[in-house]
């Protein structure tokens, strides 16, 4: 490899000459063919000589003739032929130079011809030209070259992130070729982009050995992660920080995770901004990371007011703390009053939604990738499962969920809880009334209003490939859950078996197609009416009443949507509350299975399709609020014959 640097310094000094004397190359060349100016009464004559003797008196003859250039008097090349090549294709070194058979003899054109091929890279300083004269007065041009060294093969040092395979995927074409710093030099810039492409942008080759055996070894330095430090953190604990960043020192430097490092601290709600830092420490040739943070308040006294389709007009009181006691953990405390289910039927007592809950997160239980939850809830409102009831429940349960290693967009919970559940007449008079007109006897009323104390056990698994939370515009989102209630009371037991599937499609630069598919079913036991599966509402069918198309021990249902942003919002205003905003069309459709007997005293019809449009804003700290106008396409008649709008809060899996 030495012998490439000494020819290109050779090169460079080279054209540093022709820059000072002003000539046209490095190799010169004078012209013999100039009539009027030949010094020698003998052309020159090849036949019978050796190419020693050749080359002998062309040289003379070249020097002895004048710079001038004669168009009337051209000498033309009759052949051009290529010697000493082994490995290099004759086409390809006459692909290099522009004299060309039948081409006019111009030296410094052959001069620059000798240049070119030499900054191919594949041969050394001894390339040389020897015209020959010929009798009718042309010339043939005879190319000598002199190759490289061949490379045998390469050896690699120091690559653990990638791949012998990958790199030797670069290299592969230039084995059995001459040694050419030039392609080395292109196909070491490919052997850092490729690690660069798949995030270790500190990798670089250091190293480049031509060995005896015309092998070449090439050593590679990956950057090694020396240390992480953190700064600017003042409650945050070191460790806490450190956790979320799952690179450790002796590992390789990736970008790509560190960016999942920095969103997964962004996440904790904690920091305004987190950046990081590398710098490389000269006495161990170690790279330090250094996670630079700006912590915001994490506190927080909240109160709203909102609406929804089960809650109604609300307003809530909240405290919570996103990073206690400096650990990143989550406590918050909710309390909400709301006027009840908003544009409810004859069905649904009128009556104040009251709710509160308490919530406490520990988002790196045992390992980074574990999480554990404990909540506690106490709820009261117009049930809309059981007519003309009152609900309460009052419970608690924990929850444990994992990210899959291997699978980074795998992951599953499982719930323990506890739950009961009391049911109570809120309108005697009206379901005696009701009760009597359809022929069926009170008993059944009290089988309706059975509650019970419950035990819960709920494993769930989600598969998530959202690009993004907020507006989604590619991706897939995926849970399938199995909920078993162990009753300790008189009341039955029963399990049910849920599952969700969200396909997002882009549509153009913006907008995103959500084609959604929803099922559940009871699959043992005796599914209590509180705990029926419904359809109708802003999470299941719109344009219908909460419950409106019926309820029953299984369901199915599925919808399309196209969400738009507001057309030149963006060329508008930069602001995102407003650029965030989506506008909706949707079809929904839906069938419930063993209907219950408040379908039967309602005539609720079990099935129904509908249509729509509507908005989704999304508020930041709350959420997306959901806005629909839907339409009934069947079963309109009486209370369905028109369509009405439906609120909701997020999107419920």
């Amino acid at each position: 490899m030495r012998n490439f640097y000494k020819t290109a310094l050779t090169l460079l000094l080279s054209c540093a000459f022709v820059l000072n004397e002003g000539e046209a190359s490095a190799f010169q060349f004078k012209n013999p063919f100039k009539k009027n100016k030949v010094k020698t009464e003998t052309p020159l004559n090849t036949e019978n000589k050796t190419e020693e003797e050749t080359k002998e008196q062309t040289a003379v003859y070249m020097h002895d003739s004048s710079d001038e250039d004669d168009e009337s008097n051209a000498v033309h090349i009759k052949e051009v032929e290529i010697f000493g090549n082994n490995l290099i294709e004759t086409s390809f070194i006459k692909g290099q130079i522009s004299s060309k058979d039948g081409y006019p003899f111009i030296r410094s054109n052959v001069a620059n011809d000798l240049t070119k091929l030499y900054k191919t890279g594949y041969f050394t300083q001894k390339i040389r030209a020897l015209p020959i004269k010929l009798d009718d007065g042309n010339v043939k041009l005879r190319i000598i070259v002199d190759e490289n060294p061949p490379v045998e093969g390469f050896f690699i040092i120091g690559n653990d992130s990638l791949s012998t395979f990958e790199i030797m995927n670069i290299l592969k074409d230039l084995e059995g070729k001459p040694q050419n710093i030039l392609a080395l030099n292109a196909a070491i810039e490919n052997i850092q982009e490729l690690y660069a492409s798949k995030g270790y942008i500190l990798a670089k080759v250091t190293g480049l050995t031509d060995d005896p055996d015309n092998f070449i070894t090439i050593r590679i330095n990956e950057g090694i992660i020396g240390d992480i430090k953190v700064e600017g953190n003042h409650k945050t604990k070191d460790f806490i920080v450190k956790r979320n960043i799952l690179q450790t020192p002796g590992e390789v430097y990736n970008e790509n995770l560190m960016r999942a490092d920095i969103m997964r601290l962004m996440g904790t709600q904690a920091f305004k901004d987190v950046q990081r830092d590398i710098k490389l420490n000269e006495e161990t040739g170690l790279y330090d990371v250094i996670v630079n943070l700006d912590e915001q308040r994490t506190g927080r006294i909240s109160l709203g007011v909102g609406v929804d389709s089960g809650s109604g007009f609300f307003g809530s009181v909240g405290f919570g703390e996103n990073n206690f006691r400096g650990l990143g953990q989550k406590l918050n405390l909710n309390v909400m009053a709301g006027t009840g289910v908003l544009m409810h039927d004859s069905s649904v007592v009128r009556r104040a939604n009251l709710q509160a809950e308490l919530s406490f997160l520990e988002p790196h239980f045992k390992s980074e990738n574990q999480s554990l939850g404990f909540r506690a809830f106490v709820r009261n409102f117009g049930s809309y499962q059981v007519p003309l009831a009152i609900e309460e429940r009052y419970g608690g349960d924990i929850t444990i969920s994992r990210a899959f290693e291997k699978s980074k967009n795998l992951s599953a919970s499982f719930s323990l809880g506890v739950e009961d559940i009391h049911l109570k007449e809120g309108d005697r008079t009206e379901i005696e009334n009701l009760f009597n007109a359809s022929g069926v006897s009170l008993a059944e009323r009290d089988k309706q209003l059975e509650g019970g104390f419950y035990f819960r056990a709920i494993p769930s698994l989600i598969y998530d490939t959202r690009d993004n939370v907020i507006n989604t515009r590619h991706g897939v989102l995926a849970k399938i859950s199995l909920e078993e209630a162990l009753s300790f009371s008189d009341a039955d037991s029963y399990g049910k078996l849920n599952g969700v599937l969200k396909k997002f499609v882009p549509v153009g630069r913006k907008s995103s197609l959500v084609l959604t598919a929803r099922g559940g079913g009871k699959i043992n036991g005796d599914l209590p009416e509180f705990a029926s599966y419904t359809l109708g509402g802003p999470y299941s069918l719109r344009g219908f009443n909460l419950a409106d198309v019926g309820s029953g021990k299984g369901f199915m249902s599925g919808s399309a949507e196209l969400r738009i942003p507001i057309p030149f919002m963006d060329r508008i205003t930069t602001n995102s509350f407003l650029n965030n905003i989506r506008i909706a069309g949707f079809v929904d459709a839906g069938k419930v299975f063993g209907t219950t007997l408040t379908d039967r005293l309602y005539d609720r019809p079990g099935y129904a399709v509908s249509a729509g449009v509507g908005a989704r804003i999304f508020i930041p700290g709350l959420g997306s609020i959901n806005l629909d106008y839907g339409i009934p396409l069947t079963n309109t008649k009486g209370s369905r014959s028109s369509g009405f709008f439906t609120f909701g809060m997020g999107d419920m899996l």
